[in-house]
């Protein structure tokens, strides 16, 4: 699954600061930030539904591989500013989530860019196909726990998947099942006639879920259900501690909501950059 975003015109003049999270970061230096940034993130949405997901990837992203400090090429701004680049996606990606109908909060504010972007680096991304033990080492390197794994999870409720994200799942899943036995019968045979073995559409996929322009708990009903796209998904059923957190999220979107909050303040405060870029598509 992939997302191409930009956020169009920010503009900000040059101003230099400290390095401590706040929530007054920019009251003096840039009071509309926030404003701004938000008005941008609705006009984009307003022209593409994708865009809130999209956001919220690559805020995820950011912060796992080096600490939030967005990536070049990710995010464009054209003008030089007193604004990181990683604060801007880290407001974004708040926005993006209250703009499909869920929970909003407070932003600290204050993080810098990093000056090393390389492709290679995003190998440290949890992949789709990870059983629990990985995912619960990949959380753990960057000081988030199970609990911030199964709320963070929860972002899957929003966009899309390309089959190459789940096709592990319903081909030749192992030498005694084609499909994985924990899918669904009625949801595997769905999938494979989206995706089938010798598929030629390359943009060939699937909704996260039903909803999946909507910021809702229906992600972990599916898990439940076993109609979860992901080999990762479906393993939060495997141990019974992240079994019962998705049952509590599965029946109360207010716990759900709560958590993720929590664990999406926590995970943007993972900081590794030095700069604030002038350009976000590339280091000053």
């Amino acid at each position: 699954m992939a997302f191409i975003v930009a956020l169009l015109l920010l503009f900000f003049s040059a101003f230099s600061q400290g390095n401590a999270l706040s929530l007054n970061y920019y009251t003096k230096t840039c009071p509309d930030v926030e404003h701004v940034i938000a008005q941008v993130v609705r006009e984009e949405t307003s022209k593409d539904k994708t865009v809130p997901a999209a956001l919220l990837r690559m805020h995820f992203h950011d912060c796992f591989i080096r600490g939030c400090d967005v990536q070049r090429k990710q995010l464009k701004l054209s003008a030089p500013g007193i604004v990181s680049c990683a604060d801007i996606l880290a407001l974004a990606a708040r926005d993006a989530v209250v703009l499909t109908g869920g929970p909003t909060w407070d932003v600290p504010k204050g993080r810098k860019d990093g000056r090393i972007s390389k492709a290679s680096e995003t190998v440290q991304l949890p992949s789709p196909t990870f059983n629990i033990s990985q995912l619960q080492q990949s959380f753990s390197q960057r000081g988030l726990s199970m609990e911030d794994l199964v709320a963070l999870s929860g972002g899957h409720t929003l966009g899309f998947s390309h089959c190459s994200s789940f096709q592990n799942r319903i081909h030749n899943f192992n030498s005694t099942h084609d499909t994985d036995p924990t899918l669904h019968p009625s949801f595997a045979a769905s999938l494979r006639s989206i995706c089938p073995v010798k598929h030629k559409a390359k943009n060939a996929g699937t909704t996260m879920d039903p909803s999946s322009t909507t910021f809702d708990n229906t992600y972990y009903k599916l898990i439940l259900q076993k109609k979860s796209l992901f080999s990762s998904d479906q393993a939060l059923l495997t141990i019974q501690k992240t079994k019962d957190l998705v049952s509590k999220y599965a029946s109360s979107r207010k716990a759900f909501n709560t958590a993720f909050v929590n664990s999406m303040i926590k995970m943007s405060s993972i900081t590794g950059g030095q700069e604030v870029r002038k350009d976000c598509r590339v280091v000053n």
